[in-house]
């Protein structure tokens, strides 16, 4: 049975408090319905201060969704690590591995873009060491034993449930990513589909004598949503995905690799490229991936719209994956 995950970022460009308060309830509606049907996982992220609204606060939608939920996996992809307190995280994470019996999994970024450390006040141009600091610092707070940090004695309680500790991921599309986690024997979450790069990071276990794995997307992973009649959907909520698609592109550098970076300028092109795909029941069974990425909401899209491309992928892609 292939991986299902449903991915919610929460964006609704121009949203009143209302309209993004019944998003928010939509979205654990949702989760609650995608795990009575054997969804595998519900895929959150962080950004900061953007207009549309993006979810700043992945570790409390994380909460809600465990309290609605019962089995399935929250994956973290990814916080902006140096933006936050390292002991604070410690403890936010022990607390949610907890609650949620050992569902929650952590993928830890530094992130590209600049305004998010001048909001808040977090220098630029240490955020790889910033990055060191807290991975090896939720390490050893763990333990629940004490240890040192920035010159003095600390311990953090309570102990998570997971042993040794909750799944952590270090993510990335550079060498110093892999570096850092083969360095401090984590799994490794390149940003896109770099073969070369995950060679890298096995090389660098060895150097370092670590044990690690890596969690990488395929070449091929489009974010999906599925209609009975893709062609009228594009039409009338195409522009949704390519606000999505826009809104990725304005924030990253040619540098950055990510396995959803798009040119698009129009919805005609953003359909032809692939990245977001629209298709019936029948075709998505049809695809044959390991991993299916459902994103009911994207872009601002309508609530009944995407509880109608969460039903379809349930009802019908579903039980056909599994035959």
């Amino acid at each position: 049975m292939p991986v299902s995950v449903v991915r919610f970022n929460l964006v609704e460009p121009d949203a009143t408090p209302a309209s993004l308060a019944a998003r928010y309830r939509a979205a654990l509606e949702m989760a609650a319905y995608a795990d009575e049907h054997g969804i595998t996982t519900v895929q959150t992220e962080e950004h900061h201060g953007a207009e549309n609204n993006w979810l700043p606060s992945p570790f409390a939608f994380a909460s809600a969704v465990f309290g609605a939920t019962k089995r399935l996996a929250v994956t973290v992809s990814a916080i902006i690590g140096p933006l936050h307190d390292p002991l604070r995280l410690a403890e936010e994470i022990a607390v949610l591995d907890l609650l949620s019996g050992g569902r929650l999994v952590t993928v830890a970024g530094i992130g590209y873009r600049p305004e998010e450390y001048a909001l808040f006040d977090v220098e630029w141009k240490r955020r790889g060491r910033l990055q060191d600091e807290l991975l090896e610092t939720l390490l050893k707070a763990w333990t629940g034993e004490p240890f040192e940090y920035r010159g003095r004695t600390v311990r953090i309680t309570p102990r998570p449930f997971t042993d040794p500790h909750p799944l952590l991921l270090v993510g990335g599309s550079s060498k110093a990513a892999a570096r850092r986690a083969a360095r401090l024997g984590l799994p490794f979450f390149p940003s896109a589909h770099l073969p070369e790069l995950e060679a890298y990071y096995k090389e660098r276990l060895v150097e370092y004598g670590t044990e690690g794995w890596t969690m990488m997307p395929a070449a091929e992973t489009p974010l999906l949503h599925v209609a009975e009649d893709p062609d009228r959907t594009w039409a009338e909520h195409g522009r949704h995905f390519l606000h999505e698609a826009r809104t990725y592109a304005s924030w990253q550098s040619g540098e950055i690799r990510s396995a959803v970076k798009s040119g698009a300028t129009t919805v005609a092109e953003l359909r032809a490229e692939g990245v977001y795909r629209i298709v019936t029941p029948e075709e998505c069974a049809a695809l044959g991936f390991d991993n299916y990425v459902l994103h009911p909401l994207s872009g601002g899209m309508p609530v009944e719209e995407g509880w109608r491309s969460l039903r379809l992928f349930c009802e019908r892609v579903l039980p056909a994956l599994d035959a």
